[in-house]
C-alpha cells in the first residue's frame, strides 16, 4: 500500500520561481497535480521553467512580478486568478540578501532586504489572503477547501550569523508575520506556515561551495552536508495540502539540526 498527496484541481501561486528553490517547489507542486502560476522578474528563465514542466506533462502559467512594487503585486493575483482560476496555495518564496558585517549596513543595504524579504512578502500574502477569506465567506457552509500560504523564512531567522544579519532580522520578521496572520485567518480556513530552510545546494550559491570560506562553512554545519532543493520536496507539498488541515502557525525547520 502506498500513500500519495493529490492536489490536483488546486492552483499554486509560487513568488520568486525563476530559480533555486523556487523553482524546485514549482516542479514538485506540478507534479503532485496542481497547476502552478510561476512569478518574478526574470521573465525569460520562467519560461523555460515553464516548458519543462509541461514537457512533463504539467500545467504552468508565467507572470511578472516585482513583488516591492504593490501595484506589480495586485496586478498578478488578479490575473492569475482570472487566468487559471482561484488561489489556492500560495508559496511566498522570493527574497535577496547582502553580506556584510552590521556596522557596514548602509540605509540602501537594509531597505534592499526588507523591502523584498518582509514588505514584498506580508503584501503577496495580504492580497492573496484577502482573496482567500471573501472566498471562505461567500462559500456555502462545507464547500470551501481552504487556503494554504506558506512563507518561506530562513534558519536565519531562527538563529543569527554573522554578515547577514539584516537577512536574519528580515526572515525572523517573517516567522513572526505568519504566526500573526496565521492567528487572524484561521477562522476562514486558511492555514499559514513557515518553512525555514537550512544551507541548501542550488544553482545560485553551487560556486560558493568550493571556496575556502564555504568549505569551513560545511565543516561546522551539524553533519558537514549541505541540502539538496528536493530535500524540501514532501514537507512543500504536506503544507500546501488538504492533510495539513490541522497545521496552522507552525515554523518548521528543515536545517539538518543547525538551528538547534
Amino acid at each position: 500500500m502506498s500513500y500519495t498527496i493529490d492536489l490536483s484541481g488546486r492552483v499554486a501561486f509560487i513568488t520568486g520561481a525563476s530559480s533555486g528553490l523556487g523553482a524546485q517547489f514549482s516542479r514538485v507542486l506540478a507534479r503532485a497535480g496542481a497547476a502552478v502560476v510561476l512569478t518574478g522578474r526574470r521573465v525569460e528563465k520562467l519560461k523555460t521553467l515553464r516548458a519543462q514542466i509541461e514537457g512533463e506533462g504539467g500545467d504552468a502559467h508565467v507572470l511578472e512580478l516585482d513583488v516591492t512594487d504593490v501595484d506589480s503585486i495586485k496586478s498578478a493575483v488578479a490575473h492569475a486568478e482570472t487566468e487559471v482560476g482561484s488561489i489556492d496555495i500560495l508559496v511566498n518564496n522570493a527574497g535577496v540578501s547582502t553580506t556584510q558585517r552590521m556596522q557596514e549596513v548602509t540605509e540602501e543595504d537594509y531597505d534592499f532586504v526588507f523591502a523584498t524579504n518582509t514588505k514584498g512578502m506580508f503584501f503577496v500574502a495580504q492580497e492573496v489572503g484577502k482573496r482567500m477569506i471573501a472566498r471562505s465567506r461567500g462559500a456555502a457552509p462545507g464547500t470551501f477547501t481552504g487556503g494554504r500560504i506558506i512563507n518561506v523564512a530562513s534558519m536565519a531567522g531562527l538563529r543569527a550569523l554573522p554578515q547577514i544579519g539584516v537577512y536574519s532580522m528580515s526572515k525572523a520578521a517573517v516567522i513572526h508575520m505568519t504566526r500573526a496572520l496565521a492567528i487572524e485567518w484561521g477562522r476562514f480556513g486558511i492555514n499559514v506556515n513557515a518553512l525555514c530552510p537550512g544551507y541548501i545546494d542550488t544553482e545560485i550559491n553551487h560556486h560558493h561551495w568550493s571556496t575556502e570560506q564555504g568549505r569551513k562553512l560545511v565543516g561546522m554545519l551539524p553533519r558537514k552536508r549541505l541540502g539538496k532543493p528536493e530535500d524540501l520536496d514532501a514537507l512543500i507539498v504536506l503544507l500546501a495540502s488538504d492533510q495539513s488541515h490541522f497545521v496552522n502557525g507552525a515554523v518548521v525547520a528543515a536545517d539538518d539540526g543547525f538551528s538547534l
